[in-house]
């Protein structure tokens, strides 16, 4: 895995959600856009696993947990959905803690109720991600 195959994916993924939310403007449920998401990303020839339980490891074990990520792309890439009026710190530190508990190099925080979807895109990536070769 290099940073250009992680990259290449991500930019997939928006495409796709610029694609969903171009076909389907704002104003919808979180649901909605979640779905038509995934077909569309399956459409794309990704992997695709939504709803994924985050595993929390405190000292050493594993706690049951309520945490679920909203997408899972080709297992490296975490896509976090939202369909609100006005983007919070707290959703970019969920999605970094998700990055961390699941060991995964980047992720996608994407607003779907916005005019512009790749105006309020939030990329995060993680020390996994520097670590990676270039290409």
């Amino acid at each position: 895995m290099t940073k250009k195959y992680v990259n290449d994916i991500a930019y997939k993924i928006v495409g796709c959600a610029i694609e969903v939310h171009k076909n389907l403007g704002p104003g919808l449920l979180e649901s909605v856009y979640e779905n038509c998401l995934i077909d569309e990303l399956k459409s794309a020839g990704l992997s695709v696993q939504s709803q994924i339980c985050v595993p929390v490891i405190y000292k050493e074990k594993q706690l049951e947990s309520a945490l679920k990520l909203d997408i899972l792309v080709n297992d490296i890439i975490i896509v976090e959905l939202k369909a609100v009026e006005q983007m919070i710190p707290l959703y970019k530190a969920q999605l970094l803690s998700y990055l961390k508990l699941a060991e995964k190099p980047k992720g996608l925080l994407i607003n779907f109720h916005s005019e512009n979807i790749t105006q309020q895109l939030v990329v995060l990536v993680t020390e996994d991600f520097a670590k990676l070769p270039e290409s």
